[in-house]
This record gives structure tokens, sequence and C-alpha cells, in this order.
């Protein structure tokens, strides 16, 4: 895994949006390793579009089918704030709306490599 030194990323801070408690875990923690912070993680439906309108962050990771129902509407108030923002999905882009086809998915499980590969693309480093 990259450090943030390794890469000079700065420092982002993001919404993770993840129902599974261990898989949540296991995210903010390759998030750390690869130079990240968890701005805050959101479990359910209500939670997520609370801080995805008012939290302070700069990007955010989507699981797509959540408690609560899927996490679009999370992706809306996210687009609407103009912050960069990509899905994760054990389905991979099948389910995933066309207004959200050409937004960036990735494939659970993944590796924190890939996940690396993912963020960079987001954000265009």
């Amino acid at each position: 895994m990259n450090s943030n030194a390794d890469n000079q990323r700065p420092a982002q801070r993001v919404l993770l949006v993840e129902d599974e408690t261990m898989l949540a875990m296991l995210m903010e923690m390759m998030l750390e390793d690869l130079g990240f912070a968890t701005a805050y993680h959101a479990s359910t439906l209500d939670d997520g579009i609370e801080y995805a309108r008012h939290g302070d962050y700069d990007l955010a990771i989507l699981d797509v089918n959540i408690i609560g129902g899927n996490s679009f509407p999370i992706a809306a108030a996210i687009a609407h704030r103009g912050i960069p923002f990509m899905f994760c999905s054990g389905y991979g882009r099948l389910g995933i709306p066309d207004v959200w086809i050409d937004q960036r998915c990735v494939a659970k499980p993944f590796s924190a490599e890939q996940l690396d590969k993912a963020l960079s693309e987001l954000l265009n480093v």
C-alpha cells in the first residue's frame, strides 16, 4: 500500500457510506493507509443524506445498497454540492441508474491497490 508520503496526495476527508460494519472498518484502515481520513461513517440512508447535505468532507465513497434503501439520494445530495464521489458495490455497475452511469464504481471485494487507483482517478491525481 502507498502512504501519503509516497504519493504526495494531500490528506482528504472521506464520507464513507457502508452498512456492513466489518467492511467499513476495513475500508477505513485502507483509507488511512492511503493517506486519507474518514470524515464520517454513515450506515443508513437517513444518516448518509444528513451528512452529505451538511457535513464537512472532500469526497465520498458510497455503497450502493444500504440500510433504508440505496445510496442514490445521497449521491444526489453530494453532486448538488459539487463534491467528488464514487460508488462501490458487490454487483459492480449492475443496478446503477443511467443518471450515474459515468460515475466511478469499484466492485467489491476490492484491494487497497484497486481503491487507491479508483481514488486517484476520481481526484485526477
